[in-house]
């Protein structure tokens, strides 16, 4: 293989890493912000810390980095239409409408019905490449609901079939 990987190969290669599901918000003003994020992992206990990867061209980049602060909502296996949602590429207002959620001690969307969620106040900022690596200080946290998380795996949603059992789709043609 060539020392320049291709983007459309890299991208297939990390598909056969699963992972989970988030939605990352943030708020500015009045205004929520939302996307969808499978990169996100913890790096500290001590202070608790966490990493989120966010593409430069994301609306809520810019806003995360000048409030200094975000949200991470861990979702449930039954929650793929709120992925779907902040996934695409809309207005926030759009993604957002007739979303139930309730707010951090600090007004950040913590979405209804997730695994969890945690605010996190940023404390390191790094580029690489297209995207943005953000590690934050877990300020609050709360637990959400039993259940069985959402996973991504080569490009689709895996579907879990107990605590025990998860099927992972077959590699597309």
């Amino acid at each position: 293989m060539s020392a320049d990987v291709e983007p459309p190969a890299f991208r297939r290669w990390m598909g056969r890493w699963p992972t989970g599901v988030s939605v990352v918000t943030a708020r500015e003003g009045e205004r929520d912000f939302g996307l969808t994020v499978n990169a996100f992992l913890s790096v500290s206990l001590e202070p608790p810390t966490v990493l989120v990867s966010l593409t430069e061209d994301a609306n809520s980049t810019p806003v995360i980095l000048r409030t200094g602060r975000f949200a991470v909502n861990l979702l449930r296996a039954d929650q793929e239409s709120l992925s779907r949602r902040f996934a695409q590429v809309a207005t926030t207002d759009t993604k957002f409408e007739g979303v139930m959620l309730h707010r951090d001690p600090n007004g950040l969307a913590w979405l209804d019905g997730t695994l969890g969620a945690i605010s996190c106040t940023v404390t390191a900022d790094h580029r690489a490449g297209d995207h943005r690596l953000i590690l934050g200080k877990v300020v609050a946290l709360e637990s959400g609901s039993d259940g069985l998380p959402l996973i991504f795996y080569r490009g689709r949603y895996a579907e879990p079939e107990s605590t025990e059992r998860v099927h992972l789709p077959p590699p597309s043609g």
